[in-house]
């Protein structure tokens, strides 16, 4: 039998910052390999799963997938840009995320931060400004039942670089996760097949299978490492600030008195990145 082997897009909404760490298409290889490694050991019985990842320069090069390609799910990358902006390229990739949930039902879509922000505008709700309050470096997401359920913890520790936010929700999807300074920490919306109802979804004995949820996002940024944290805190020092810088360093490597088994800073990969692999259907 052959291996499942999946096809990604990746919509890249810039460079990493600083421009060092090259392009987004090889940070997130990085962190799904390592995810899918994880899932991969575990499918003792069961041919490796493999993947391919196609990426797409949506600011510069203003490039799309194709309409012939169909892929199993497309990600939306960060991005050093606001997503409220009035900008040709962010309004024409809100147009495009529109269709795609309108008109391709089996793909699924994921955001990150940015893209976190960028699903929820074309879903119908609001990206805003969050009060000139930053998050950075690895920061605990308190989560919802569902949350817990989509997860398997109680809490998330998630690498962050954020100072806009979506406040509320959009129709139709359901919270993650928040923090005292992000309410809206994330969202699933779920395909059309789902049997789910709005009352269970606040079950603490919830049990969500992951391959119903169409759209994941996250505020926050899994596929950073420690390097990557600390290479942003050098680049933007300056509009971070001195004291904020300091303070984000200390948990760049993780949080303090907070040791994790796997050796890892946060749960960016053993817990988020595993859980696309589970909405894709790798088990």
């Amino acid at each position: 039998m052959a291996s499942p082997h999946f096809r990604l897009a990746l919509l890249e909404c810039s460079r990493p910052l600083p421009t060092t760490l090259g392009k987004y298409r090889r940070v997130y290889q990085t962190w799904l390999d390592a995810s899918l490694e994880i899932v991969n050991v575990s499918r003792t019985e069961a041919e490796p799963v493999t993947y391919t990842l196609d990426g797409y320069d949506v600011v510069d090069e203003v490039e799309y997938p194709p309409d012939d390609i169909e892929y199993d799910g497309i990600l939306i990358t960060g991005s050093p840009s606001s997503a409220y902006e009035d900008l040709e390229w962010i309004n024409r990739l809100i147009t495009y995320v529109k269709r795609i949930i309108s008109e391709k039902p089996n793909t699924r879509l994921f955001g990150i931060c940015f893209g976190h922000q960028i699903i929820a505008r074309a879903l119908g709700g609001e990206c805003t400004p969050n009060d000139g309050k930053w998050e950075v470096a690895v920061t605990t997401v308190q989560l919802t039942p569902l949350g817990k359920s989509i997860f398997g913890k109680e809490e998330l520790d998630v690498q962050q670089l954020h100072r806009d936010h979506v406040p509320t929700v959009p129709s139709g999807c359901h919270l993650l996760g928040s923090t005292a300074i992000t309410p809206n920490h994330g969202f699933v919306m779920f395909d059309s097949n789902s049997t789910l109802s709005a009352e269970s979804l606040d079950s603490e004995s919830l049990s969500v299978p992951l391959t119903s949820i169409r759209i994941f996002t996250v505020q926050g940024h899994p596929e950073f490492t420690p390097i990557t944290v600390h290479a942003v805190l050098d680049a933007r020092a300056k509009i971070l600030g001195e004291v904020l810088t300091r303070e984000a360093r200390t948990r760049a490597d993780g949080l303090p008195g907070k040791p994790r088994s796997d050796g890892r800073a946060c749960d960016g990969v053993s817990v988020v990145g595993k859980t696309i692999w589970g909405i894709l259907g790798v088990a």
